[in-house]
């Protein structure tokens, strides 16, 4: 995209190369200082940022066609002809999309980064509102089709886009962010190729049209992990599943849990033969990959086999936790996805739950009263010990309960992750 931009204003003469080394240090610098001060936990909230700047920067572009348009016909010519019905939808489209796309993204960057509450924020009508607005903007690009001398019209087409977007993610819990950040990738690129048709630049549509598609390929893996269709995330409120919230399948049974220590553990998994690691959040926040890659190579020199199962979305982003991992060099051979995972559970001899809370939640297949019913997750239950490693016994993202903490071949290993682990390596070199 660096080379494209520099690429057409130097073929449209609009800089010179002053200008745009300037601006290439400036955007650098920018990147350099990002890249070494955004910790991997906050890397979703920068993703949903990049998400917004791509958005409102397509469509600055469509405006700035608008502004060149109309320089060029009402202020020059005094008359605007039926031509423009070539560009305006077009153009319409753009600033649509990348306000829309840039409001949302904002939303999600201050849920993200806990500016905002990242609980579900339902109103009455909300529906009916969000479909009111897209009628009124698609409407008023039409009539600017019609009557493109009426100028003021942009502007109610740009506040309803920033309102929109808004209205658009606030509903959105926190549990489903990895599907709005995947779906709001998407409309960055769809902004961007409209953009590119805006100002016939080939290599900013084919750019947007990739970008578009493959986050709405993603978007669409994301629905299926959250047991959604794409239709319920664009049409129906997010994180709000029929069901009682929380209802358990214990018949109110008294609940206890079995706690474990960093010597005991060393122990089992030394004696064991196949180990699984679920990681989630809770591993992103203690910082603790790097710890949990000298656990996997002190029991592969035992001789144990270590796997990785990875749900598509234990994180805060899509690929979370493969970035993740990747950072403290963990092999990609490693890692396997929930649906190649699952078929070796109940072989496996001891499972690591690190951080990981609704994806291994067993009441999404066994309680139908459950908010996460029907969610695929990882079954951890299956294995022959599982060991969740947790600060606390607080609920995860979908804030319910987890049965999995009081089955009898579960134990808790309560504290920070990153110590925990330490303190298991420690432990493991002891044995």
């Amino acid at each position: 995209m660096l080379f494209g931009v520099v690429i057409t204003l130097l073929d449209n003469q609009i800089l010179g190369f002053d200008l745009m080394i300037v601006g290439i240090l400036i955007g650098s610098l920018v990147g350099i200082v990002a890249a070494k001060k955004v910790e991997m936990t906050s890397m979703p909230e920068l993703v949903a940022l990049f998400n917004g700047f791509g958005g409102i920067a397509s469509s600055l572009v469509a405006l700035g066609e608008v502004a060149r348009f109309y320089g060029q016909t009402l202020y020059e010519t005094g008359q605007i002809t039926a031509s423009v019905w070539g560009s305006f939808p077009i153009v319409g489209l753009s600033i649509l999309i990348g306000t829309v796309t840039f409001s949302g993204s904002m939303v999600a960057f201050g849920k993200l980064s806990g500016k905002i509450s990242g609980s579900a924020i339902i109103y009455k009508g909300q529906h009916i509102l969000n479909a009111l607005m897209l009628i009124g903007a698609i409407t008023m690009v039409v009539l600017l089709c019609i009557t493109p001398s009426n100028i003021i019209l942009w502007i109610p087409i740009i506040v309803i886009a920033l309102i929109l977007g808004v209205t658009f993610v606030i509903p959105i819990g926190g549990a489903d962010m990895p599907v709005v950040i995947s779906l709001l990738n998407s409309l960055s690129g769809v902004a961007a190729s409209a953009a590119g048709f805006v100002i016939n630049n080939e290599l900013l549509i084919v750019a947007g049209a990739l970008v578009g598609a493959s986050g709405l390929i993603l978007t669409n893996i994301m629905c299926k992990a959250m047991n959604r269709s794409l239709f319920d995330v664009l049409f129906k409120t997010f994180g709000q599943v029929p069901g009682a919230a929380g209802a358990s399948t214990d018949g109110g049974a008294p609940k206890n849990v079995r706690e474990t220590t960093a010597d005991d553990l060393a122990v089992l998994l030394a004696y064991s033969e196949k180990v699984v690691i679920v990681p989630g959040y809770g591993l992103a926040v203690a910082q603790g990959q790097h710890a949990i890659k000298e656990v996997s190579n002190i029991l592969e020199a035992k001789g144990v086999k270590v796997s990785y199962g990875i749900h598509p979305v234990a994180g805060r982003m899509p690929g979370h936790m493969n970035v993740l991992l990747a950072e403290a060099d963990i092999s990609y051979d490693l890692l396997f996805d929930m649906d190649e995972i699952n078929p070796e559970m109940p072989t496996t001899d001891v499972v690591l739950v690190i951080g990981a809370n609704d994806v291994v939640n067993p009441d999404a297949l066994e309680n139908t009263a459950s908010p996460i019913y029907g969610m695929p997750i990882i079954n951890v239950h299956e294995a022959k010990q599982t060991i969740v490693f947790k600060r606390s016994m607080s609920p995860g993202f979908a804030g319910i309960d987890n049965p999995l903490f009081y089955k009898d071949n579960n134990q808790m290993f309560f504290g920070d992750a990153k110590k925990s682990l330490q303190n298991l390596v420690k432990a493991l070199g002891e044995v």
